[in-house]
């Protein structure tokens, strides 16, 4: 019988072998990071605090940027720390963690998107529906079934691809765990594995990606009919940024997961994969808010009324 070496963790793919690009790398997404995670925490503190703002789609927002803050800090930080101390490793148990809550809100994220994009079709086409339609149990319920689907997603998912044996290397051609890369890892026979997570993920996207095509198809009929052209802008300057997330999301996604495993990475994998785990919660607060007045007007609010504590105190 052949020696097998098992491996008890992983050496995960960094940003650059040179020294001074990978700390220029590292502190280029620590910066990204900070502000993906300020903007998001920017929005759950206002849309919490201005009770005008307590209407169905401004729930979904709160919970989307909550969940946008959670997906990136499952990420970034670590790559970038262990680019800065010069350290890839990651033990098996994390990089399980990693994968499970990397499936999980990024499942979330996108379910999220697709009730948002419902509740903006209610809004505009059925709008004396709309309080009956999106009332707040209804919105709860919403929320709950997104995560309580997305833990059963992701933990089906990351228990069928860590039941595998990992002998044939332990470097993980990327800069986070993912499936793909782990599936090039193993020396068990991976067929059923890829047929799985191909079409969990296929499903999913496809089955998301054609409700949002379709509800916007509805909305950017009903908008056509507004009288006036002012407000066809706005609706359209909503909705079309909105749009372009999530196809990035979904081309970057399907790209990695439903390629052909290689068992080498590139600065083509490192890059789409910086687009569907980084980009999304790095654009969403300002599409979601530096486009928004409401947003921009409730901000402005709460720190008035910070300035106003603060002096009195």
């Amino acid at each position: 019988m052949s020696n097998l070496t098992i491996f008890t963790e992983f050496l995960l793919m960094g940003f650059s072998d040179i020294r001074e690009l990978q700390i220029m790398y590292a502190l280029l997404f620590l910066l990204i990071y900070l502000a993906t995670l300020m903007g998001n925490l920017l929005i759950v503190v206002v849309t919490t605090l201005d009770r005008s703002l307590h209407t169905p789609m401004y729930f979904f927002l709160r919970i989307l940027s909550i969940v946008d803050a959670c997906y990136i800090s499952v990420t970034v930080p670590k790559a970038s720390v262990n680019s800065l101390v010069s350290n890839r490793a990651i033990s098996i148990t994390g990089c399980a963690a990693q994968v499970f809550l990397v499936l999980f809100l990024a499942y979330v994220e996108f379910t999220l998107l697709t009730v948002m994009a419902r509740d903006r079709y209610v809004a505009l086409c059925h709008p004396l529906h709309y309080p009956m339609t999106m009332n707040p149990q209804v919105c709860m319920q919403l929320t709950l079934a997104c995560l309580l689907t997305g833990l059963l997603y992701a933990g089906f998912n990351t228990g069928y691809t860590f039941r595998l044996p990992f002998c044939q290397s332990n470097e993980i051609h990327q800069f986070f765990c993912d499936i793909p890369s782990l599936l090039t890892l193993s020396c068990a026979e991976t067929f059923s594995n890829k047929i799985c997570i191909g079409a969990s993920v296929l499903g999913v996207g496809a089955g998301c990606f054609a409700f949002i095509t379709a509800s916007y198809v509805h909305i950017f009929s009903a908008v056509f009919k507004f009288p006036v052209k002012a407000d066809q802008r706005k609706a359209f300057s909503t909705c079309v940024p909105h749009i372009i997330v999530v196809s990035l999301f979904v081309v970057s996604g399907f790209y990695v997961y439903l390629q052909p495993s290689s068992h080498s990475g590139s600065i083509k994998d490192l890059v789409l994969s910086v687009a569907y785990s980084i980009i999304p919660p790095f654009l969403n607060p300002i599409i979601y808010s530096l486009r928004n007045k409401q947003i921009k007007e409730a901000v402005r609010i709460v720190m008035k009324r910070k300035l106003f504590y603060s002096n009195v105190a």
